[in-house]
């Protein structure tokens, strides 16, 4: 029986997946945008504001050069290092308690809820604890404002109500509940974050596992320890690299609730620097308590990086 003939494939060959017709170095076009925009909004603005640190300016006469003063200014600044205290506050608002909390809460929607309540009763608690990050912060910080204020704040006349009149304070303008109070409004923002991103992680995990470990005889705390924090341990390190980025710029509330005061117990670093900036008009040295806020997220960012990896090559090799 004859066969037809088969005409050769006379397409060009496709070399390391790039499209036939295209030359490798043709994809550097499509990477010029992003670089233009990088370079402008982040390089530029970056360099300035180092060059900035060496010198006194005002922002309308020329920068004037001063080498290191500003630098040695910084160090020796009670202020700045009160605001790097404070930031380990923060971080203890917007890293510790939420990832904690987040994590527990997570498998609980996931191993509880949606067990017994279905899935949409899970989606819809995970929308509730997420709904006050959709919230611009200041808009936040302003109704709790309205919460916490001394004379007919919600929270003072739920206290007076209750017969518990002699607790109610100027919960913002004392320097002992200040800084708790913005603690306790940072704790409910950003608690929805890592709830939906470990929800969002356990999607991947084998129910069977779940299932094995019941049937072994193990409580859901003992499940909860040996299976869901040992499966999602990259996203846990994201959520709390992300966060503490986070809590260390902090600026909405402070900015919006205390303006870092009463005196300097609840200012932070990125209000400082804006202080420095427009209301005290030392550009100078508002850019290097900014570069120095950089400088300390980078380093961070790096060990937590360093970190990770050191885990990750220590599972694989065990």
């Amino acid at each position: 029986m004859a066969t037809t003939p088969v005409a050769p494939d006379r397409r060009r060959p496709r070399a390391n997946g790039l499209i036939p017709g295209i030359s490798r170095s043709s994809y550097w076009i499509y990477l010029v945008p992003g670089l233009l925009l990088l370079t402008l909004i982040i390089l530029v603005p970056l360099v300035w504001n180092v060059y900035l640190t060496f010198t006194d300016y005002r922002g309308i006469r020329p920068p004037e050069w001063v080498g290191l003063e500003n630098w040695v200014e910084l160090f020796g600044d009670s202020t700045f290092w009160a605001s790097f205290r404070n930031s380990i506050a923060m971080i203890l608002a917007m890293v510790l308690v939420p990832t904690i909390a987040g994590l527990v809460l997570a498998a609980m929607l996931f191993d509880l809820i949606g067990k017994k309540f279905g899935a949409k009763a899970a989606s819809f608690l995970r929308a509730t604890y997420y709904l006050p990050q959709i919230l611009p912060a200041v808009i936040a910080a302003i109704v709790i404002g309205w919460i916490l204020r001394p004379q007919n704040g919600a929270l003072n006349q739920v206290l007076d109500a209750v017969g518990l009149g002699a607790l109610q304070q100027n919960w913002l303008g004392s320097p002992g509940t200040a800084l708790p109070s913005i603690m306790v409004v940072l704790v409910w923002v950003q608690i929805g974050y890592p709830v939906v991103i470990f929800m969002a992680a356990l999607q991947r995990v084998d129910p069977e596992l779940y299932e094995a470990a019941e049937l072994d005889g193990a409580n859901w705390f003992q499940r909860f320890r040996a299976i869901t924090v040992g499966i999602i341990r990259p996203e846990i390190f994201v959520v709390v690299l992300t966060c503490t980025i986070a809590a260390l710029k902090v600026f909405g509330p402070v900015y919006a609730l205390t303006g870092g005061g009463p005196g300097t117990s609840t200012i932070v670093p990125a209000y400082y620097a804006y202080s420095e900036f427009f209301q005290s008009q030392q550009v100078g040295y508002g850019a290097t308590i900014a570069t120095a806020l950089t400088v300390v997220i980078a380093a961070v960012a790096i060990v937590f990086i360093l970190v990770q990896t050191r885990l990750e090559r220590r599972e694989e090799q065990s």
